[in-house]
């Protein structure tokens, strides 16, 4: 787990993939962390991404950083609890400024099930559970 969560992090930037009826979605996002044992992102409920998860929770993410790349693929979870939304904001400070642990639009999920794979065009994939 802490290795998938130091490769996010130090990538930066991942891609969360969902669907949207029978149309395939992808976008950037940045935020990764783990609490009480399991991956967590987070959003915005206004956002399309949460309506979409809400419809079909399964997703994957991809980053990329020095010739590698991970995939986590699994269901995401929406987690309602303030600890939760709390730990994400503090580890994320600059995201206080729009969101709040208590507010009704901060949603934080984790990923349920799920796989990692690290791959590279120069070694075998490597799997991992989560």
């Amino acid at each position: 787990m802490n290795e998938v969560l130091e490769f996010l992090k130090s990538a930066g930037t991942y891609y969360l993939a969902t669907v949207d009826g029978d149309q395939p979605r992808v976008r950037p996002f940045g935020t990764a962390e783990v609490f009480e044992g399991k991956l967590y992102i987070q959003t915005g409920k206004v956002k399309d991404v949460s309506k979409q998860l809400a419809a079909n929770p399964k997703a994957e993410i991809c980053a990329f950083k020095d010739g590698v790349w991970l995939r986590v693929s699994g269901e995401l979870v929406n987690d309602d609890r303030i600890e939760a939304k709390a730990h994400m904001l503090d580890n994320y400070p600059s995201l206080k400024a729009m969101y709040s642990a208590e507010d009704d639009n901060t949603q934080v999920l984790y990923f349920k099930d799920a796989t990692a794979v690290f791959s590279s065009f120069t070694a075998a994939p490597r799997t991992v559970k989560l």
